[in-house]
């Protein structure tokens, strides 16, 4: 493939060497650069790709795509300045691929919560109506049926066209992708073709990486201003955000909602641990998904379909057969009657979430233990919230840790504790190590006491200085529900 055909649609600057030239794969990262290859020095917020250009070159590299001339300019190298290489990095991802996204159906889901599991129940539910489908999420990437290792919520530029292209070669027609806000930032979402967005809601997450709530919200709109006119824009418009997402897209606006008049409205019927009776634009179904929160994510799955092309009949019968996605209210009944609840919540509004679901459902005869902890190097404005919600919401609450990465363990506890009000002091107890902290969750708990641990969901890991040890909450507290009952 010669160099100008990957350039097509790059914002260029300057060029120093001929695009008439053979190249032969694109890379961000020098370590797997060969003969050959394009180096895009990509400036991170760890590292700078321009301090690699020269290692870059001495392992095969002939283009150099660089925001910044390096001070020595070799001949028989060709160098391509732009403003900006995470843009420049899409649209050549985007055309070594042979632009991928314009031959799938492609739906991006946006939102503080709710993103994993829109996404991967439109995966399930195209699937169960016969559909060969692709899903880019933060559980796992799956092209149709294989399945691979998801690193990010939303992978690199040049991840997502491979994955694309793997898509497009296994037959998908669909594709349904979590776009996050550090993704959008850093324009990995650019040069895609995207059929429709969806917005879940806003609240409080990523204020380590986003300065300010105001760029936070700003960041998911400009996923809608960039949708094109031949596509759908739907949101949620019970959120006070909803209506900011679509305002100024071209893509065709529709609204899903439970409180207020909607393109596509719900009712709650009945909200039980088996699951939930919903009433959608005058018609009913039973799921077997839990919880206000599922009734929305249900609401914009349905809606998806239905724009998509899926008879309402048909959309509805496949709702109803959707079963939960790992580590999203994941729950288990012991042979002692616990409940055990895993979900992935790791922002205030994701853990009210689950703790009122759960207390609309029971009957308070039972007591309500949460298992919660914050993670490292992540936003610490939210820790003392998560532990004020998490005693105010339960009976009882452990605090413990999370991923810490390179953070002290105990100085994100401490965060946290500051967060509890004084007539909550008693309701909690801190436990450093998160293993101990579930069994001593378990040993708390009694016949029909429910158990929550939040946090970590599908994650089957704990991060330490750097260093990821195995752990899964669903193994561990099966593992010591079932010692305790013999």
């Amino acid at each position: 493939m010669k160099l100008k055909e990957v350039l097509y649609k790059v914002a260029i600057e300057a060029v120093h060497g001929s695009t008439e030239v053979e190249v032969n794969a694109i890379h961000f990262d020098s370590r797997k650069i060969e003969k050959d290859d394009v180096f895009v020095a990509i400036k991170g917020t760890v590292s700078d790709g321009h301090d690699f250009i020269d290692k870059a070159i001495s392992l095969g590299a002939s283009v150099i795509v660089c925001q910044e001339l390096p001070k020595n300019v070799l001949s028989q190298i060709v160098y391509v300045v732009v403003n900006d290489t995470n843009e420049a990095l899409a649209h050549l991802a985007n055309n070594y691929y042979d632009n991928p996204s314009s031959k799938l159906q492609l739906i991006g889901v946006t939102g503080t919560n709710g993103k994993t599991t829109i996404a991967s129940l439109l995966y399930q539910l195209f699937k169960k109506a016969g559909y060969k489908v692709g899903l880019l999420s933060t559980v796992k990437i799956l092209v149709d049926e294989v399945e691979y290792k998801a690193t990010h919520t939303t992978p690199d530029s040049l991840t997502i066209n491979y994955y694309m292209n793997e898509m497009v070669e296994a037959g998908c027609e669909y594709c349904f992708m979590e776009v996050s806000s550090h993704g959008i930032h850093q324009k990995r979402t650019e040069a895609l073709d995207f059929k429709g967005g969806v917005f879940t809601n806003l609240s409080h997450d990523h204020l380590d990486y986003h300065p300010t709530f105001a760029e936070y919200r700003d960041v998911k709109k400009s996923f809608f201003d960039h949708l094109p006119k031949s596509a759908f824009a739907i949101t949620n418009i019970d959120d006070k955000n909803g209506a900011v997402m679509i305002q100024n897209t071209q893509a065709k606006k529709l609204t899903y909602a439970l409180k207020t008049y909607a393109d596509y409205k719900a009712i709650i019927l009945e909200n039980q641990l088996s699951g939930l009776q919903l009433k959608i634009n005058d018609q009913e179904v039973w799921t077997r998904l839990i919880g206000n929160f599922n009734a929305y994510n249900l609401l914009a799955i349905y809606a998806v379909a239905i724009e998509l092309g899926i008879e309402k009949i048909e959309a509805l019968r496949l709702l109803s057969e959707l079963e939960s996605v790992s580590g999203r209210f994941q729950y288990i009944v012991s042979e002692g009657k616990i409940t055990a609840v895993v979900d992935y919540a790791h922002t205030p509004d994701a853990l009210e979430n689950v703790l009122n679901t759960i207390n609309d459902i029971r009957t308070k005869n039972e007591k309500l233990i949460t298992i919660v902890g914050c993670g490292g190097d992540r936003d610490r404005t939210k820790r003392p919230i998560m532990a004020k919600i998490a005693t105010e919401l339960s009976d009882k609450v452990v605090i413990t840790s999370d991923n810490p990465r390179t953070e002290d363990p105990q100085a994100i506890i401490d965060e946290m504790e500051a967060g509890i009000s004084a007539e909550n002091f008693k309701k909690y107890v801190s436990i450093l190590d998160r293993k101990q902290a579930i069994k001593t969750a378990c040993q708390m708990a009694e016949a029909n006491d429910i158990i929550v641990i939040a946090g970590k969901g599908h994650e089957t890991y704990q991060e330490i200085n750097g260093v990821r040890h195995d752990f899964d909450d669903m193994k561990i507290v099966k593992e010591i529900l079932e010692q305790l009952n013999k």
